[in-house]
């Protein structure tokens, strides 16, 4: 996919780390709008990866291409065990798994009911 400048809006921040994951080679990517049924964010990007090391690099660029933009985080979460990373970026919460930690929390049935959105 390719990665375009972006404003500092939540769709466009959600899409652009779909995209930036999916350059990563990143597996099963969703992003649930969640604004209408949780005041916690109002995107979350859930993706997976084969090992630890692949999470860590999408955190990484995730990381880089949004600093770039002026776009900074509120948090990392799990970035050193890399089984499950949650990056925070207020509107935004990109979830970055290992496969087993997906299927154990099985985010995708909890927010299933949310719109997906399609970068």
């Amino acid at each position: 996919m390719e990665i375009k400048t972006i404003t500092t809006n939540a769709t466009d921040i959600a899409i652009l780390c779909a995209k930036i994951a999916d350059n990563k080679k990143a597996e099963d990517i969703k992003i649930f709008d969640v604004a209408n049924t949780t005041s916690i964010a109002d995107f979350f990007v859930i993706c997976s990866g084969s090992n630890g090391r692949q999470l860590q690099s999408i955190a990484d660029d995730i990381k880089q291409a949004l600093h770039e933009r002026g776009i900074h985080g509120i948090g990392i979460e799990g970035y050193t065990d890399a089984t499950w990373i949650l990056m925070d970026y207020g509107n935004v919460i990109v979830h970055l798994f290992d496969r087993e930690k997906r299927s154990f929390y099985d985010l995708d049935i909890l927010w299933g009911d949310a719109p997906k959105i399609h970068g």
